[in-house]
C-alpha cells in the first residue's frame, strides 16, 4: 500500500499539479494586488474619490464609517464593494488564462500542420514522392 501510495505521489501529472496549483495562487496574489492597489484607486479616484473596499450595507440598520468599524462591531454586512474587487480579479484572471491557452492552442495547430506528412511512398519502387503525385517520377509508375 505504501509502495502504492508513493508511485501516486510522485507520478509526473500530479507533481505538474501541484506545481500548477502553487503558480496559481502565487498569480492570484499577484492580480489581487493589481486589481486592489493599482486598478481601483483610480476608479474609485474617477467616480468622487469612492474607496471600493469600504462600499457595504448594513443590515442592521446602524451607519459606520468604515466596513472594518462595522465588522469590529460585530454588525451584519453586505460587502458588494469587496464583491466588485474579486469579480474584477476573476476576470483578470480568467482574460489572461484565456491568452495563454489561446497561445497554446496556435501552437499546436501549427506543430499539427507541420507534422503533416508531404510525401508518400511509391507502391513499385519505394521511393518518396509528393502526395498529390498521380505518377512516380522514379519508376514511372502509375499511380491511384
Amino acid at each position: 500500500m505504501w509502495k502504492e501510495f508513493k508511485e501516486f505521489v510522485m507520478h509526473g501529472n500530479l507533481l505538474d499539479m501541484a506545481i500548477g496549483i502553487i503558480l496559481g495562487v502565487a498569480f492570484g496574489a499577484i492580480i489581487t494586488s493589481l486589481v486592489n492597489d493599482i486598478i481601483m484607486p483610480p476608479i474609485g479616484l474617477l467616480l468622487g474619490s469612492v474607496n471600493f473596499s469600504n462600499l457595504f450595507v448594513s443590515l442592521n440598520g446602524s451607519t459606520y464609517p468604515s466596513l472594518d468599524a462595522a465588522k469590529a462591531a460585530g454588525a451584519p454586512t453586505i460587502n458588494y464593494g469587496v464583491f466588485i474587487n474579486t469579480l474584477i480579479n476573476f476576470l483578470i484572471i480568467a482574460f489572461v488564462l484565456f491568452l495563454i491557452i489561446r497561445a497554446i492552442n496556435q501552437m499546436r495547430r501549427k506543430q499539427e500542420i507541420s507534422a503533416t506528412p508531404t510525401t508518400k511512398e511509391c507502391p513499385y519502387c519505394h521511393t518518396q514522392i509528393p502526395i498529390p503525385a498521380t505518377r512516380c517520377p522514379h519508376c514511372t509508375s502509375q499511380l491511384e
